[in-house]
């Protein structure tokens, strides 16, 4: 993988946190505190930009209480901004297909195949998969979906370093579907998401790793807290 200053730490479920060479703070579906597998607190992190796939309680999680003590951007789709801004939030408003550039590199968000409602019952717009690029990385973040074709034209159209995929079934797409994602996908390196935090999402991520590696794809398990350098 070319080199790159780019810090990506797992923090269980689908949460994660980037740190630019130039040391941006980002944080994607930060659900920690109620987070069986989250190795750190909400009040411990601290994060300059904060990107929503959707608006289920497992990735809005502590979105409000980081935004707000740390004064971050939240960025997300329209409704689900609009929502947050209500709430005192610092929003940036985007919408599927769309891209825009922020200090820490560019975000666009893409298809999800997945619903999107605030824990409080409010329509949130559409769910979204989410690439950033940052410090010359693409990462494609799926967020919670189905498999879909349009995977395929996303892998066509970007240069995918890091595809980071749901596997745990029932919510989104298990095993056998992320493995045919990211055959569509076509990335360098991928990183399974979103499982085992319940019983009802259980999944054996060294298993998808192996059948991953014998297409001849990089796959690396993170454990909550482990980072890479990518």
């Amino acid at each position: 993988m070319k080199e790159a200053k780019m810090i990506l730490r797992f923090l269980g479920h689908s949460a994660f946190s980037l740190l630019s060479g130039s040391g941006h703070r980002v944080l994607i579906d930060p659900y920690l505190d109620g987070n069986p597998q989250a190795p750190v607190r909400a009040d411990q992190l601290t994060a300059d930009f904060i990107i929503l796939s959707h608006a289920h309680g497992d990735h809005l999680g502590d979105t409000i209480g980081i935004a707000k003590r740390c004064g971050a951007l939240v960025i997300c789709v329209a409704e689900l901004a609009g929502y947050l801004a209500a709430k005192g939030l610092k929003t940036h408003a985007m919408q599927i297909g769309g891209a825009h550039d922020f200090p820490f590199g560019r975000v666009k968000f893409t298809s999800a195949w997945h619903g999107s409602q605030t824990p409080d019952g409010h329509y949130a717009g559409l769910a979204a998969g989410i690439l950033i690029w940052m410090d010359g990385v693409c990462v494609y973040h799926a967020g919670d979906t189905g498999l879909f074709y349009g995977m395929k034209l996303i892998g066509e159209m970007n240069r995918i370093d890091l595809f980071i995929v749901p596997i745990g079934d029932n919510y989104t797409m298990g095993s056998d579907d992320a493995l045919k994602a990211v055959e569509l996908v076509n990335p360098r390196v991928v990183i399974p998401m979103h499982y085992n935090t319940w019983p009802v999402i259980a999944a054996d991520p060294e298993a998808f790793a192996a059948q991953v590696r014998s297409m001849g794809k990089e796959c690396l398990v993170l454990q909550p807290g482990e980072e890479i350098r990518a």
